[in-house]
């Protein structure tokens, strides 16, 4: 019994601390699993005809993107194996700026402009990841929350097991009769709906903090077995000096992953930030799901592949630990399991949003009948 109370107390403490950050960021959560699909409804597809004539190279699509947005940083390009256009990726931490300019990949005519910081889902990515507050505050806040909301779960789990055996029937369905008072309904809301929900509710923390925390990360892969380091990692280049041609090594890059990975949806092309840093490609191969994409990497004079150290390259070379780390993104939003995977995500975060409102509840109704009852006695 005292440790139960104990327990209770615990739960109960951490769960009033962090009640409003884990609501937050359920609901948010929840709102985010069919963005793609909601996204879909209402977002063009640039495309345009396929020509018999060859698209513009890297070096063409960067300086069209330097001269619509000379002053910000080009991530990447992004080249589709479709009639899809160009896409040219900038972002700048400080100040914030993430923007994409879609081009013609045969005239470099500018088609879209679209500012990934507006809209709807914006807004609610915000909310999730640092709850509108400045990135530096707001992440802490709400990767410290959902590591006690860890800590909340597996304290709600050992609350939730009855003191009796035949009482456990009362913990696993609703029970309701006419006369049931509300208190009970929350109660029974509270306890059967955390019973649930706890473990998927659990993964989605857990992988939460995996994307939060470098920490976590390591400690993951190395538990896992890895061997490598739980990093991205650009190898440097092994030549020295570009080679004598006219033409430049990056704008033969696409056209020979096209040819050699003709069933690849796209390449992302990262262009070089130094003289000696090598090229990267991030070859997407599944739709809606990132734990398959290949991170290739270049000598920018010579075009020979190189190996990276970091955890992330080919997904054909991954080990167990390292396909982990990968899953963890498409895990954490329901990717991993199609549509049904965004579903399950989708009402496991819509009914986490719930426990802290039954909780809170919980604790007032208590502390008010303890409150009524002092007050009754002293009148007495």
């Amino acid at each position: 019994m005292a440790f139960k109370k104990s327990i209770l107390c615990l739960h109960k403490i951490l769960g009033l601390a962090t009640g409003v950050v884990v609501f937050v960021v359920a609901i948010t959560g929840c709102c985010w699993a069919f963005k793609d699909e909601i996204e879909s409804l209402y977002l063009d597809d640039y495309t345009v005809e396929i020509q018999n004539k060859p698209i513009l190279t890297p070096t063409q699509v960067k300086t069209i993107g330097s001269s619509v947005f000379p002053n910000n940083t080009i991530h990447g390009s992004i080249f589709n194996n479709s009639k899809e256009a160009i896409e040219i990726i900038y972002y700048d931490a400080e100040p914030e700026f993430y923007q994409s300019v879609f081009l013609n990949p045969y005239s470099g005519e500018v088609m879209h402009v679209e500012n990934h910081l507006s809209g709807c889902f914006s807004f609610i990515l915000k909310g999730h990841m640092r709850l509108w507050f400045p990135k530096e505050i707001g992440e802490q806040i709400v990767g410290v929350s959902i590591l006690i909301f860890i800590l909340i779960i597996i304290s709600g789990f050992i609350l939730w097991l009855p003191k009796k055996r035949k009482n456990l029937k009362q913990r696993l369905k609703f029970m309701w009769k006419p006369t049931t008072r509300w208190k009970r309904k929350n109660f029974d809301l509270h306890a059967i709906v955390g019973f649930y929900i706890c473990s998927l509710a659990l993964i989605l923390a857990f992988t939460g903090t995996v994307m939060s925390y470098n920490w976590m990360k390591y400690v993951v892969y190395k538990t896992a077995g890895g061997d490598k380091v739980p990093a991205f990692i650009i190898p440097q280049n092994e030549s020295e000096t570009p080679l004598d041609s006219e033409m430049l090594a990056i704008d033969n890059l696409i056209v020979k992953l096209k040819q050699e990975l003709p069933n690849a949806l796209s390449y992302e092309l990262h262009y070089p930030k130094t003289d000696s840093s090598s090229v990267y490609v991030e070859v997407s191969n599944s739709k809606d799901v990132f734990y398959d994409t290949d991170f290739r990497f270049y000598d920018q004079n010579t075009l020979e592949e190189l190996e990276t150290p970091g955890v992330y390259g080919k997904y054909s070379d991954a080990k167990v630990a390292e396909k982990i780390l990968r899953m963890n993104y498409d895990i954490h939003i329901g990717a991993i399991g199609g549509l049904p995977g965004k579903i399950i995500a989708f009402l496991v975060s819509l009914l986490t949003a719930t426990l802290p409102v039954t909780g809170i509840l919980l604790w007032y109704g208590r502390k008010y009948k303890k409150e009524k009852t002092v007050k009754i006695i002293d009148k007495r």
